[in-house]
């Protein structure tokens, strides 16, 4: 059985989306860009990237998961050359051993974010 999750701390989801999808133990969060819930996008590739990831928490932990128990992360990135500065804040938020993750490049993004991450979590 899967159930549809919208978290309500989370910045809202378009229309077109629901944050995640929760099924068999296992939580499937939809892409989030570095924004406020306002959709403006904030600063650099590592504000960016810190907002996204910040968001992705607050899905998982509405689901009742966190950003531990996440098993693999893909990265849009619409400049590769941005790869080392969003790799050091994407793991600030994963010390020692960091999940699962491919980065792509993409030639663009919602809203001109510069990054946008999505995750597969296990729900404890």
């Amino acid at each position: 059985m899967k159930t549809i999750l919208n978290a309500p701390d989370a910045v809202p989801p378009l229309p077109a989306f629901s944050h995640a999808t929760v099924c068999n133990g296992m939580v499937y969060v939809s892409g989030s860009i570095g924004c406020d819930k306002s959709y403006k996008i904030v600063g650099d590739i590592k504000e960016q990237t810190r907002a996204s990831v910040e968001n992705l928490r607050k899905v998982l932990q509405a689901a009742g998961s966190d950003l531990e128990h996440i098993v693999k992360a893909n990265v849009y990135l619409t400049n590769m050359n941005d790869f080392p500065l969003m790799s050091e804040a994407y793991l600030e938020y994963f010390p020692g051993k960091p999940p699962a993750r491919t980065c792509i490049g993409v030639a663009a993004l919602p809203l001109g974010a510069s990054v946008e991450i999505e995750c597969i979590a296990e729900k404890p």
